[in-house]
């Protein structure tokens, strides 16, 4: 579990509840809620297929579970398969495979074991980054969209209140709750997105980065076990990848 994540919401929620303080009562008004909330899933639902909207929960729910193998740990994953097969030859990686829990290390070791031209493995193993890169681009793309969405309800609900409040300007009483619908959805709106939609937004667009990377660094490592590449080398040639301070050698 991504427990930044959690941190952050529960912090920068926290820190607006202890300002409004004992006023939240007043920052509660359901026809506000209506109009933003409901307006917001309404509009993604014009912009996006059904498919895709209904997928919005398990894409918010990997901002919180979602775990990416670390670079580092890779590569000496690597680095002990390239010694295997230095050792027993390529074929000693059968035994291997079902050890491994990154799906997409497991297919180009499968791919190379079975003995899939070098170049064959290259774009098949590309072809699968490009479909994991475009899945998580339309996931950042639908909450970059929501966070869009939501101040822009935020604004007709803000309109919704002052023409209801300027056609009864005669009686006072309405005033109030009209100017409460004008002023709580430009809230809810910049709640919604700052808070919510466009942070995990970011937070998915750097997870893909991560994972790209990490699929480059297997990509690069499964080349280099098909070629029989000396540990050591390989090792040099994976660490490449990483920024310097955590270039550290297995074999120091």
């Amino acid at each position: 579990m991504d427990i930044a994540t959690l941190i952050g919401i529960v912090t920068a929620f926290g820190l607006v509840m202890f300002a409004i303080g004992s006023g939240l009562p007043s920052f509660i008004d359901p026809p506000s809620i209506m109009i933003v909330v409901g307006g917001t899933f309404g509009v993604i639902l014009i912009a996006y297929p059904l498919g895709n909207v209904i997928g919005l929960i398990g894409i918010i729910l990997k901002t919180f579970m979602y775990k990416v193998d670390t670079g580092k740990d890779v590569i000496a994953q690597l680095v002990d398969l390239a010694q295997v097969v230095r050792k027993d030859g390529i074929l000693a990686l059968e035994s291997k495979v079902g050890e491994i829990n990154n799906e997409f290390m497991a297919k180009g070791l499968q791919m190379a074991i079975d003995g899939q031209e070098p170049n064959d493995i290259e774009d098949i193993l590309y072809m699968e980054m490009e479909k994991v890169s475009s899945r998580h681009t339309k996931g950042s793309d639908m909450l970059t969209a929501l966070g869009t969405f939501a101040p822009s309800m935020g604004m007709i609900g803000t309109l919704v209140g002052l023409v209801l409040m300027l056609q009864n300007m005669s009686d006072p009483s309405s005033i109030g709750p009209s100017m409460s619908i004008a002023l709580l959805t430009t809230f809810y709106g910049a709640l919604m997105a700052n808070i919510i939609f466009l942070p995990m937004a970011g937070k998915l667009k750097a997870r893909s980065q991560e994972e790209i990377l990490v699929h480059e660094i297997i990509l690069t490592g499964v080349q280099s076990l098909v070629a029989g590449e000396n540990p050591r080398i390989m090792e040099q040639k994976l660490l490449g990848y990483l920024p310097p301070k955590e270039r550290v050698s297995g074999f120091d």
